[in-house]
């Protein structure tokens, strides 16, 4: 059996939503974090996941059934140091949850300190913090079920007393770590970080504390170990201060954001990252440089392709994703509705014998301006050709749509299942367009859109 994963004296990076994602915490690990979290991860979404391995990438991805999309993915290198934060306000699914990825994740983390709206009114995050029954029943049941270490990330109360026996009570549960951010429920980032609660609480308690909420004094790698001292922690969590520059991490000194984003890239690269991810990670590096030319450069691409370019990084991305297709690359063009298993011998529209089908998928952030999307494009060849308007039908099977478009007495439809009408589509358009030769399918082959 492996080592389990030890929480003292231990840099970390704190989970971080859409921040998070693999990209992010292989950098981390390369700078020198010891363990990186994920991203919060919600129960219910997880468990409507199914598990693949992905031969193409050498990832595990836990795919969402109903659309695709990739809920969770990670990789060998830090199965041994990722933690997986889970959303949650129920025992039963926290549980299904652990047993889903014990064998992928290093530990799992409940989230009781997250203050958004969303989580709270959901009874996750913050919301436990007024709830220790049920967060003591998640706990436990979590510790008692799996082989993996458990551990909780809180707020403070406003006062010593408060905080510490929320924290006895947690700790009562077998948990190996605590995670506590120094601002209450209510405080933001600008309001100052109560070092002096987070202290009185760790000398009191058995086990690993990890310190976070100090990021806004943090800018070099001595200040992490200030920032340990103050609050007599046994470990520290960095959140912005890793958000910002993910160098901060290195004992040598932090790197030019120049550096970073071109290590952070190849990792988006590398792994398939999602390119509206990955721009959000390097608008979260940039900050206050989007505003020079490169950043406006920045702020008005939308494909992964187009950002690496501003970064010189355009050919290997052209060359991996060339390589990935080569290989058969796998993502949410495979999916298919899992009630069509069960309507077998009932005739779809689009499995007519005289629609045309391509692999051609619409991706959304490949057009930068309405009038490149495909419908109007369609709409337009039309007009130009004198033929009758396109018409549309769209069939839905569980949360996935497909369409057929009708131009001229023949069907056009895209194999791919889409997250929603508009974009299922937009997708036949683009069929139609290609089988018309009213677009460039050696364009669509390289972002991705089409698997020729």
């Amino acid at each position: 059996m492996d080592e389990r994963l030890d929480y003292s004296e231990k840099i970390i990076l704190a989970p971080m939503v859409r921040i998070g994602t693999l990209p992010m915490r292989l950098l981390a690990l390369d700078y020198g974090a010891d363990i990186v979290y994920t991203e919060e991860l919600i129960d219910w979404k997880l468990l409507r996941s199914v598990r693949r391995e992905n031969d193409v990438l050498g990832t595990v991805d836990f795919i969402d059934k109903t659309d695709g999309t990739v809920i969770f993915r990670t990789c060998n290198r830090e199965k041994k140091f990722v933690v997986l934060q889970l959303g949650t306000c129920d025992a039963e699914r926290a549980l299904k949850v652990g047993k889903m990825v014990q064998n992928d994740v290093a530990g799992i983390d409940v989230n009781m300190g997250c203050p958004k709206k969303f989580s709270i009114l959901g009874g996750m995050g913050a919301a436990l913090l007024e709830q220790p029954e049920m967060a003591k029943e998640i706990l436990n049941r979590l510790v008692n079920g799996l082989m993996i270490p458990v551990t909780c990330k809180i707020r403070i109360f406003p006062t010593v007393d408060r905080t510490y026996a929320l924290c006895k009570e947690l700790v009562s549960t077998g948990i190996s770590a605590i995670a506590i951010h120094g601002r209450t429920k209510d405080e933001r980032p600008q309001h100052v970080n109560h070092c002096h609660i987070i202290r009185e609480v760790a000398k009191q308690l058995p086990i690993p504390v990890i310190a976070n909420g100090g990021s806004k004094e943090i800018e070099k790698h001595s200040d992490i170990l200030k920032f340990k001292e103050e609050t007599g922690c046994s470990s520290v969590m960095l959140a912005r201060a890793a958000e910002w520059n993910c160098s901060i991490f290195r004992k040598e000194g932090i790197l030019p954001i120049e550096d970073v984003i071109q290590s952070y890239l190849k990792y988006a690269i590398d792994y398939d990252n999602a390119p509206s991810n990955t721009k959000y990670c390097i608008q979260n590096i940039l900050r206050e440089l989007q505003e020079t030319p490169k950043g406006k450069a920045f702020l008005e691409a939308q494909t992964l392709q187009q950002i690496c370019s501003i970064w010189d990084m355009g050919d290997y991305c052209r060359t991996k994703r060339k390589e990935y297709l080569d290989r058969g690359i796998q993502g949410r063009f495979q999916v298919i509705p899992t009630s069509l298993d069960r309507q077998k011998g009932v005739k779809r529209k689009f499995e007519e014998d005289d629609v045309v089908v391509m692999q051609c998928a619409f991706i959304r952030n490949s057009y930068t301006h309405d009038l490149e999307l495909p419908k109007t494009r369609l709409l337009k060849w039309t007009k130009e050709n004198r033929t009758n308007f396109p018409v549309y039908h769209t069939e839905q099977e569980d949360k996935l749509f497909r369409s057929v478009v009708s131009v001229n007495g023949k069907k056009y439809s895209s194999s791919f299942w889409e997250k929603n009408k508009k974009w299922a589509e937009q997708g036949a358009a683009l069929v139609c367009l290609c089988t018309l030769g009213a677009i460039d399918i050696d364009k669509l082959a390289k972002d991705g859109s089409i698997i020729k």
